[in-house]
């Protein structure tokens, strides 16, 4: 079973010593709103890339179709 973004971001910020709270505040986002996200593991992609930014991550999504291996 695959684990969800939001486990993927708690364990980059325990890696980064940062709580939710720091990243919120990097985000300029409320940190009630961001808990309320995070516990609904609800990300836009815009979401999930402004995390990685603000976590000094790279975040990469892309669709590999099979027969041709073409990445979108």
């Amino acid at each position: 079973m695959p684990i969800t973004m939001g486990e993927k971001i708690k364990i980059i910020l325990k890696r980064r010593n940062m709580t939710l709270g720091q990243l919120a505040d990097k985000l300029g986002v409320s940190r009630q709103n961001f808990s309320n996200k995070m516990s609904r593991d609800n990300f836009t992609e815009r979401d999930i890339r402004e995390i990685a930014d603000a976590l000094e991550c790279t975040y990469t999504a892309t669709f590999t179709m099979n027969d041709t291996g073409e990445e979108i």
